[in-house]
């Protein structure tokens, strides 16, 4: 957990204007921010279906803006304030539509964030655009940046991402459906929110770019979805809010979750530098390679022998599996686990699958 923070702000809903607590609280205190802002959607009249009842559309006052220019100083000011209290290793997210999120870019850009993507949430039930005079407005647009161009070292659990996409890496388009059914929060009957997010769609933004106990701050907390699913995922947040309906629904909701009982380890998921260290050499020691073999390149172009120390050898180089393939590539540096297969019953195998067997056979099973 981040030590910057004190006690008083953990898993709590802070009352007030985002600015203003936000300039209060320590730097450096956050691990991850998470922002979904007014969207200024500068709707002027009532919104009607076909068969001529209303649209319950977003008209709260906290999204009226007298201008563009009171929307961007707005803007810029819970940006800078967030930066502030960003750790120098986190970064922040902020979703967006059309209506806002290409003047939030810009400012963004202007106070210093370095963009990592732009994520596309693109919606599977979107609300049909009723009037027929343009396209439906069928996704939103996350921007997810850190501090600066400088920062090195940030949050990405790369694998854990590719492990959700069935073992195929993740894309910057996310097909999730809108709040609805079940999920949707109520109040005496009606949304409470009238733009909740769903808890899918938070779900992926925090296991990609926060570690269990990580803090994640929302500067615009509002039913809470953050926090809840924060809390189902071993992570602590700060949520801040102003509207006293919308911090009764939130801690309502997020007092009603039962914490994990579960070990961390099954909210993580190890990335490659996580695991065991594995020598080529260990293979040969257990037999899965011996001498004499031969391994290929993936469409067989290049190939070399194994020798007993680990080495592979061919009649220009001899060196490790990495030194050897960047020879045969023309290359400074490569990978030799992802370069080099062997053939087995006339199909060819990664060499990282043989890493990976002997891992399985001769290494402890790291979960408990």
């Amino acid at each position: 957990m981040n030590k910057n923070i004190p006690e008083k702000y953990i898993d709590h809903v802070l009352v007030g204007d985002a600015v203003e607590i936000l300039n209060k609280m320590p730097e450096n205190c956050v691990d991850m921010i998470f922002a979904d802002p007014p969207y200024n959607l500068q709707l002027e009249n009532n919104l009607y279906r076909p068969n001529e009842t209303m649209v319950d559309a977003v008209d709260d006052e906290w999204d009226k803006f007298s201008s563009l220019e009171e929307y961007d100083k707005f803007t810029y000011n819970w940006l800078n304030a967030c930066r502030r209290v960003l750790s120098d290793v986190g970064t922040i997210w902020v979703i967006g539509t059309y209506h806002n999120i290409f003047r939030v870019g810009k400012i963004m850009a202007d106070l210093g964030y370095w963009t990592l993507n732009d994520i596309v949430w693109i919606k599977t039930n979107p609300m049909p655009n009723f009037r027929g005079v343009r396209f439906t407005n069928a996704h939103e647009t996350l921007i997810w940046a850190k501090k600066d161009k400088k920062q090195k070292k940030y949050t990405f659990n790369y694998q854990a991402m590719k492990m959700y996409n069935d073992e195929k890496q993740m894309r910057s388009d996310w097909y999730i459906p809108i709040c609805s059914g079940n999920e949707r929060v109520k109040l005496n009957g009606e949304k409470a929110h009238t733009t909740q997010k769903p808890e899918a769609l938070l779900r992926r933004v925090i296991l990609s770019s926060t570690n269990v106990g990580d803090i994640v701050l929302d500067p615009f907390f509002g039913s809470g979805t953050t926090g809840a699913v924060a809390k189902k995922l071993k992570r602590h947040w700060v949520g801040i809010e102003k509207e006293q309906k919308y911090i009764k629904v939130a801690t309502h909701r997020i007092d009603s979750i039962s914490p994990p009982l579960i070990e961390d380890d099954y909210f993580k998921t190890p990335s490659k530098k996580d695991l065991p260290k594995v020598t080529f050499a260990n293979l040969l020691e257990v037999g899965l390679v011996k001498e004499g073999d031969i391994l290929y390149s993936a469409k067989k172009e290049h190939s070399a022998k194994v020798s007993a120390d680990g080495s592979l050898q061919t009649c220009k180089v001899r060196g490790s599996i990495h030194k050897v393939g960047a020879h045969m590539q023309g290359r400074k540096t490569c990978n030799g686990w992802d370069y080099w297969y062997f053939e087995d019953k006339n199909t060819i195998v990664s060499i990282d699958k043989l890493r990976n067997k002997y891992r399985e056979k001769h290494l402890e099973c790291p979960a408990k």
